[in-house]
């Protein structure tokens, strides 16, 4: 979700103006996966990399986390969305693990739309992490080295029990991933939308799916054409 601050710039108000609507962006968008019965939706809503923006920038958005899971936690639980965050917890304020904790137990059992909230997330943090846990679970004698592949790391990840992507959006006309989701990604469609995060509305996530659809995903692998059958 790329573009607030620019959002901001360009119409001459302070950056926590496009910060807030940020946020308005991000309810939109969530209510129309769960009316287009999207099962998974990952929100990229602040980088390992963030805490080196101005101390005040970090304090409001802290504050506007804050305000978002204490004014939205009660209707995406009543809309059955189940909430995950992934994302490092050990720099965080006690109040804001309190509220990531909050929001993960009370929509624990929800069935719905699973939303996952990239929090204080990097993938290159992420993947080294996964190979630490790799490396103390041999040491320690609970995995053989050579058993290791892909489910085995994948399972290590933040992202343990959840699908790898299917389509990755980035708004503001940035062509870049900005470490988010790097393992996950392998096989994602990317969609790279000129227009700013605040201005993301129902029309241009529709023009991200549709891109999707029209796409033919191989997974490295050659889609024969259809045989075609004569008439009789």
């Amino acid at each position: 979700m790329d573009g607030n601050g620019r959002w901001a710039k360009s119409r001459g108000l302070p950056r926590f103006e496009g910060h807030r609507r940020g946020v308005e962006a991000v309810r939109r968008v969530v209510r129309s996966a769960i009316e287009r019965g999207v099962q998974f939706l990952t929100i990229y809503s602040f980088s390992s990399e963030n805490w080196n923006r101005p101390p005040d920038e970090v304090a409001m958005l802290m504050g506007l986390l804050k305000r978002f899971i204490r004014d939205d936690l009660a209707e995406l639980n009543a809309n059955g969305v189940k909430v995950r965050v992934i994302g490092e917890r050990d720099n965080l304020s006690r109040d804001i693990v309190g509220l990531l904790v909050e929001a993960e137990t009370l929509t624990a059992k929800n069935r719905g739309l699973t939303l996952t909230v990239a929090f204080n997330y990097g993938g290159r943090r992420e993947i080294v992490e996964a190979a630490r846990r790799l490396a103390i679970d041999v040491r320690d004698g609970r995995l053989d080295a050579l058993a290791i592949g892909a489910d085995e790391f994948a399972e290590r990840l933040d992202t343990a029990g959840l699908p790898d992507p299917d389509l990755i959006i980035r708004t503001s006309g940035e062509m870049r991933l900005s470490n988010f989701l790097l393992w996950q990604a392998a096989y994602a469609e990317l969609v790279f939308l000129p227009i700013l995060w605040p201005d993301f509305d129902d029309a241009a996530f529709l023009s991200a799916l549709d891109q999707y659809a029209a796409r033919e995903r191989r997974f490295g692998a050659v889609v024969e054409p259809a045989a075609v059958k004569s008439a009789s």
